[in-house]
C-alpha cells in the first residue's frame, strides 16, 4: 500500500535506507507477476554520522553518508538517477487522527488535517512536511488518517546526500511503513484479523498494529535498556485488548533484530513469542521479490534488506 510518504514522485526501481549504523540499497527487476532482487549491498557508517531525531540534526558528515552511498551503488554495480529513500522512524512523527465527520471537499480535508497535526508537533507550522493517507472507516461514517510528520530541513538532510551520489530521491518514506509493505505483498492473503509487526533496529523499536491492511496503531520508542522492548510490547498488547477491542493476534511479524545478530534475533523472537502467547514469524519478502542468490538467504541479510525492498513495493503493488 502506498502510505503517507513524505516526499513522492514517479516509482524508482531502486531502494536505499539510511539507518544510524548503515546504509543498504536493493534493486528489483521483473514484473508484479515475478520481483527479483537484481542486487543489493550494504556500507557501514562511523558511530555519529547519523543520528535520527524528531527535532534536531539527523546527519552530522554529509561527505561520509555520501561517500558510503557511491560506494553501495559500486557494489551494486548501478548508477540510478533516482532512488525510493527510506529513513528511520524516529526521524517524523506517526499520528492517526481520527475525524467523526469527514469534509466533503479534498482541499478542506488537507487544511483540517494539518491544522490538527500542527498543534502537536515541536516544531513550528511553517517547518513542517505533512503528508496523510486515509486510514480505516468508522461504524459512524467517520475515518481515520494516517500522518506522517517532519521537519523539512531534516528531510532535506537525507535528500542531500543522495544528490551527493549522484542520485534523485524521488520517494522519502519510513522504515516501519515499508516493512508493512513487504509484509502485505509477500503474504498469500491478508490476516484475518489484528496482527502486530514489531521493528527492532539499532536504536529504537516501533510497534504496529494492521486490521486487514489499515493501521490502527503505531509507536516508536527509544531502546535505552534490555527491558524496553518488553515493556512496550506489554504496554501495546494491553491497548490493543483494551482500547482497540482486540485479542489475541492473527499474526506477528518480527522484523530487525536478526540484523542485530542472529543470537539477538532469536532471543528477542522467544522474548515476543512467550510475552504475546503467539507464534513470531520472521519477516520473508521472499514471496513476492525473490533473490537470485543460489545460496538462501539468511535471517540477517533478510532484515537488512526489508525496509529497501518495501518501499520499492510500495511503488509496485496496489
Amino acid at each position: 500500500m502506498k502510505w503517507p510518504g513524505i516526499l513522492s514522485s514517479a516509482p524508482p526501481a531502486v531502494g536505499v535506507e539510511i539507518a544510524s549504523d548503515r546504509v543498504t540499497g536493493v534493486a528489483l527487476s521483473g514484473s508484479q507477476a515475478a520481483w527479483t532482487v537484481a542486487s543489493h549491498a550494504s556500507e557501514r557508517l562511523p558511530a555519529g554520522a547519523v543520528t535520527p531525531a524528531l527535532n534536531a540534526a539527523n546527519i552530522h558528515d554529509d561527505r561520509v553518508v555520501a561517500g558510503a552511498l557511491r560506494s553501495l551503488f559500486d557494489k551494486m554495480s548501478v548508477r540510478p538517477r533516482r532512488v525510493a529513500l527510506v529513513i528511520p522512524d524516529t526521524a517524523a512523527k506517526v499520528s492517526l487522527v481520527r475525524f467523526e465527520k469527514v469534509p466533503a471537499g479534498a482541499a478542506d480535508l488537507d487544511q483540517l488535517i494539518r491544522w490538527q497535526v500542527r498543534k502537536a508537533a515541536p516544531f513550528k507550522a511553517e517547518e513542517a512536511q505533512i503528508s496523510w493517507v486515509p486510514a480505516a472507516a468508522l461504524p459512524d461514517g467517520g475515518r481515520e488518517f494516517l500522518v506522517t510528520t517532519a521537519r523539512r530541513d531534516l528531510i532535506e538532510q537525507y535528500e542531500r546526500v543522495c544528490s551527493a551520489a549522484g542520485a534523485h530521491a524521488g520517494v522519502v518514506d519510513l522504515a516501519s511503513l515499508n516493512l508493512i509493505n513487504a509484509a502485505l505483498a509477500s503474504a498469500a492473503q491478508a490476516a484475518a484479523g489484528d496482527w502486530l509487526i514489531v521493528n527492532v533496529a539499532q536504536d529504537y523499536a516501533t510497534l504496529v498494529i494492521v486490521r486487514g491492511k489499515e493501521v490502527i496503531f503505531f509507536r516508536t520508542r527509544h531502546l535505552e535498556a534490555d527491558g524496553d522492548l518488553a515493556d512496550l510490547v506489554h504496554q501495546t498488547a494491553m491497548y490493543h485488548e483494551d482500547r482497540l477491542a482486540g485479542g489475541r493476534f492473527a499474526r506477528v511479524v518480527l522484523s530487525g533484530a536478526s540484523a542485530r545478530g542472529l543470537d539477538v534475533g532469536e532471543r528477542v523472537r522467544r522474548g515476543l513469542e512467550e510475552r504475546l502467547g503467539s507464534r513470531v514469524e520472521a519477516l520473508d519478502f521472499r514471496g513476492s521479490a525473490t533473490m537470485r542468490d543460489r545460496i538462501g538467504a539468511g535471517a540477517e541479510l533478510l532484515d537488512t534488506l526489508a525496509p529497501a525492498v518495501g518501499v520499492v513495493l510500495r511503488e509496485r503493488v496496489a
